[in-house]
């Protein structure tokens, strides 16, 4: 399999039962990948000027959509094409980001403008991967100009009163995702959440988690760059104050949940919201006590984390709402991803196990499930029966995130790569083969049960840390083993 001289990865589990799940769910989802690798229109998408021409690839969002949006190319390149395609994942930030008048970098700037901040995170988790100081420097450009424009933008910018940011939930663009009392009524204005007043005036948990990681990450890459302590403490005040803001407005003590909405007039909407419930653990916004609160309350359909649950009442079962209580794999993903740097091995293994399933069950990875059945069902919307997208990117690299950030625990950071692995009981010892880190090729091998090591070698010599440095080159092998024990 190759796209661009791409060499997989292999997964492969010890246990038969396992390797026909999870390891054909692997392969399965690196055909997606390669699949939705494609040629793209430099007079379209080379708009900052920063694209590979001579590459000349991208990733596209799906098989049902032809280019990347900023949502998808950030959320794809931080689950898994950073690591596995590092150029590739590259070529799309950039096809998401243009320039001002005077030649500034930014994010893009079209109609669904509250999801911008999404890019900064995966534009540091890049240079994390790769250490691409070069990519950085531009990075750090269109991240500072991007928050400038959204802090003083009219729409979709911080509520002085609550401290929040304004405008639709992270990726919920349609109507469906909404209440009643949010939209004014029946979905009269069409199908876009952002041509309703009440969606866009209402704050929401996912959006302000993304925003606290934005403006944490854009510290990270100020400090990396040698920019004045002030200008990195500017960052992170900010930081601070819409996490204060989440704590004091989201969180509701008597659900053990973080709420999905403040409304405009200060109503609060206690919906579960699967992605924000998972960024909140994933960026340090919930503590330990409230994260086993939310891993313990948080309710979950017959085939996982749904996107917005409980269903709105203008949706029943037989006709599920589109961005309602459905299954997007995208949220199993980061739910996955939020149980796993938890410890919450029931959580994680319940959750790649219902993606494996449902990737099996359906030949592939789609956009959207139905919560219930499991069936391939794009949900209803503005009245009628949408499709689900076939071979969605980031329902495939929401199952390569869990194998590689779940299961074998990395971790990336500006000293190496560093593991956590999580291997649930019954699974069987796993090894994933030609797994590429800088200059490194890896034969990783996870031995035992649970997340507690016990031992850890490399090169077959006894290491104290489950870890390699940024500086590794060549083949190596890491075995890591673990006790059977919780970590």
């Amino acid at each position: 399999m190759s796209a661009d001289g791409f060499r997989a990865p292999t997964l492969a589990f010890d246990d038969p039962d396992s390797q026909m799940l999870y390891g054909a769910a692997y392969d399965m989802a690196i055909g997606n990948l390669v699949s939705n690798t494609v040629a793209f229109d430099p007079t379209v998408y080379n708009r900052s000027g920063l694209m590979d021409l001579g590459l000349g690839t991208f990733i596209q969002a799906g098989g049902g959509y032809d280019q990347p949006w900023t949502r998808d190319a950030s959320i794809n390149s931080w689950n898994a094409t950073s690591a596995l395609l590092p150029d590739h994942a590259r070529n799309t930030l950039w096809a998401v980001v243009d320039r001002d008048a005077s030649g500034r970098l930014r994010v893009q700037q079209d109609e669904q403008t509250w999801d911008q901040v999404v890019w900064v995170v995966a534009a540091w988790n890049h240079y994390l991967v790769t250490g691409d100081r070069e990519f950085l420097r531009s990075a750090y450009e269109a991240t500072r100009n991007t928050l400038r424009i959204r802090e003083s933008a009219v729409s979709h910018t911080l509520d002085p009163v609550h401290g929040l940011f304004t405008g639709p939930a992270f990726f919920n663009d349609g109507v469906a995702g909404y209440s009643e009392a949010e939209i004014g009524g029946p979905e009269s204005s069409g199908s876009a959440s952002f041509d309703y007043d009440g969606v866009n005036s209402s704050m929401h948990l996912s959006t302000n988690a993304l925003y606290h990681a934005a403006y944490t990450r854009a510290a990270d890459m100020a400090r990396t760059l040698g920019e004045p302590p002030a200008v990195v403490d500017g960052y992170l005040a900010r930081a601070e104050a819409v996490a204060t803001a989440i704590a004091a407005n989201l969180w509701n003590p008597r659900t053990g949940l973080y709420r999905y909405a403040i409304l405009a007039d200060g109503t609060p909407d206690e919906h579960q919201e699967g992605s924000g419930l998972a960024f909140a653990i994933l960026f340090g916004l919930a503590d330990r006590e409230r994260t086993r609160s939310i891993l313990t309350n948080a309710a979950e359909t017959n085939w996982g984390m749904p996107d917005v649950f409980p269903a709105f009442a203008r949706y029943p079962e037989a006709r599920p709402g589109r961005h309602n209580a459905m299954i997007w794999p995208l949220v199993q993903g980061l739910w996955a991803r939020a149980a796993a740097k938890a410890g919450a091995t029931g959580v994680f293994a319940a959750e790649t196990r219902d993606l494996a399933q449902l990737a099996s069950a359906s030949g592939g990875f789609w956009e959207i499930y139905n919560a219930s059945t499991g069936a391939v069902d794009g949900g209803w919307q503005t009245g009628r029966h949408w499709d689900s997208a076939t071979a969605q990117t980031w329902s495939a690299t929401a199952y390569l995130d869990m194998i590689h950030s779940g299961l074998f625990g990395m971790r990336y950071d500006q000293t190496g790569l560093h593991f956590a692995p999580m291997l649930p009981a019954g699974w069987g010892d796993v090894t994933l083969t030609g797994f590429r880190y800088r200059g490194a090729t890896l034969t990783v091998v996870i031995r035992g049960s649970g997340s507690h090591v016990r031992s850890v070698a490399v090169d077959a010599v006894a290491h104290d840390r489950a870890a390699i440095p940024t500086t590794l080159v060549g083949e190596h092998s890491v075995e890591i083993v673990l006790s059977g024990q919780a970590g």
